[in-house]
């Protein structure tokens, strides 16, 4: 049987690429394999060996692309990272309000449309065919209105639509998708569960999934490799793995921790208001492009808020608004904590009170500093600057690591740890200094089903106490905490 990629023995010249074990890694031309594990089990150094990224001692992977004429594994394989959802690794110039920020853009900054016709027209193959191959996955993907929109300014559903698009115009051999339904709202997960089945039965193309949630295995898949503490396990077929797969207990945070949290005390500079936020016919546009049409909403103290809507809809957009990260912020009639937007309030009046986290922000991060720092740094509202703490500052920050449990982590850098575990530490930042507001715009992103739990878990601990009010944004409605009682849904315009 052809073995499209085969590892015998690997064993990565770089000590600090090591798994704990050498990798047996094969993949047979008729599989399509889903790659799973917790948070740092080392799924990601995986994938990084199958595709040649970290140089093996002695003889490398082994590559048989057949049918494909292509020699370079570089054109064969295709690999969507979990950061190609933000943007990808070598957006270095990107900061956090950038999104909101139009004016910033240069006219060398590419659109949707310039850079898939650039994937499209790279094989050579400009056929009527393809052509129509082509507007499907227009359709498919609903992109047909994004084509002239700067790649820089699409929400994170979005941009996984448009790297999954730009992949599929180049032809692979061989589709590496990091945690592919990530982002994306329930109708378009659905499309593309359907789109993948189609490619894995009608065209040669093999799908290696790398999933933390292991409820996402879609019914293509033939075959599990589980990733352990940096110990790659024996292939299994799905059926097998689905069989023996432990379910995600009722809860994860412990007893002692729910009641530390519940006992933490309060402070003598919060604001006790009524009115938590309070948008007045606010509107928002980019050009012709309308994003929020004349929306009313209040939240008062206390209430637990869910945001809902497709993709590009406008919720991070209005998150954007809450905290004053968009400058059309002062430009609209919003009153934050009884106050007034544009009164005389800077943006660190503002953020010393709100907890935050959001795709955006995990963009943004790409400061290889400790975590301990990046979570400190959620006292100041600093993004990547350093932050000097005071012992019980430290304290306060090691405190909350244990509470989303990676406390280990605080010495490693944040571009070393895995994307689930830098969620955790960015999530830690946000609870850190006890904010009266929680945004959490899909705070759930790429974590696995123990610390999917475990968040949702410390949320709903955190909202039991007095005067703290959540807004949160999720497409899975299982990742809601059951403290959500008001829910907002956005239509696109």
């Amino acid at each position: 049987m052809q073995a499209t990629i085969r590892i015998s023995n690997g064993i990565t010249r770089m000590p600090k690429w090591r798994m704990a074990e050498p990798v047996y890694f094969e993949a047979l031309a008729d599989e399509h394999i889903a790659i799973v594990g917790r948070n740092g089990s080392g799924k990601s150094m995986l994938t990084d060996i199958l595709i040649g990224r970290h140089p093996l001692l002695g003889e490398g992977p082994k590559y048989d692309f057949s049918p494909s004429t292509r020699p370079l594994a570089s054109d064969n394989i295709k690999h969507i990272t979990f950061r190609d959802c933000y943007g990808g690794d070598n957006d270095t110039t990107y900061y956090l309000q950038q999104r909101w920020n139009q004016h910033d853009i240069d006219e060398q900054t590419p659109t949707v449309g310039h850079l898939l016709e650039e994937a499209f027209l790279l094989t050579g193959d400009d056929t009527p065919a393809r052509r129509r191959q082509q507007v499907h996955l227009y359709e498919l993907f609903a992109l047909q209105p994004l084509l002239d929109k700067y790649v820089i300014l699409l929400s994170s559903g979005e941009l996984r639509k448009f790297q999954l698009t730009k992949a599929l115009f180049c032809e692979p051999r061989v589709l590496i998708i990091d945690n592919p339904f990530i982002g994306l709202d329930a109708k378009t997960r659905e499309q593309l569960r359907t789109l993948l089945h189609t490619l894995s039965r009608e065209r040669e193309v093999q799908l290696i999934l790398v999933l933390a949630k292991t409820d996402d295995i879609p019914d293509f898949i033939t075959h599990v490799v589980e990733v352990k503490e940096m110990k790659v396990m024996e292939k299994t077929t799905r059926e097998e793995y689905m069989a023996r797969k432990s379910h995600r207990p009722a809860r994860v945070l412990t007893r002692d921790k729910e009641e530390a949290i519940a006992g933490l005390p309060y402070h003598d500079n919060e604001y006790h208001t009524r009115e938590v936020v309070r948008l007045h016919n606010v509107s928002i546009h980019y050009g012709e492009r309308i994003i929020l049409r004349s929306l009313d909403w209040t939240v008062l103290n206390g209430e637990r808020w869910s945001l809902s809507g497709d993709n590009g809809s406008g919720k991070s957009t209005l998150l954007s608004l809450v905290c004053a990260d968009n400058p059309q912020s002062y430009a609209c009639d919003i009153t934050l904590f009884d106050t007034p937007r544009g009164s005389g309030e800077t943006i660190w009046d503002i953020k010393r009170h709100i907890g935050y986290v959001s795709p955006e922000m995990h963009r943004a991060y790409k400061k290889d500093l400790p975590a301990m720092r990046i979570v400190a740094s959620g006292l100041k509202d600093s993004v990547g600057l350093y932050v000097h703490t005071t012992e019980a500052e430290h304290a306060t920050c090691l405190w909350w690591m244990d509470i989303f449990g990676i406390s280990h982590l605080h010495d490693r850098t944040f571009m070393s740890l895995s994307s689930g575990e830098q969620r955790l530490v960015l999530l830690a930042r946000a609870f850190v200094k006890d904010p009266e507001l929680l945004i959490l715009d899909e705070p759930l992103h790429g974590l696995d089903d123990h610390n999917r739990q475990l968040v949702k878990d410390i949320i709903e601990a955190f909202c039991r106490r007095h005067n703290k009010t959540l807004l949160m944004v999720s497409h899975y409605e299982e990742e809601i905490p059951s403290c959500v009682t008001k829910r907002l849904h956005l239509v696109r315009n």
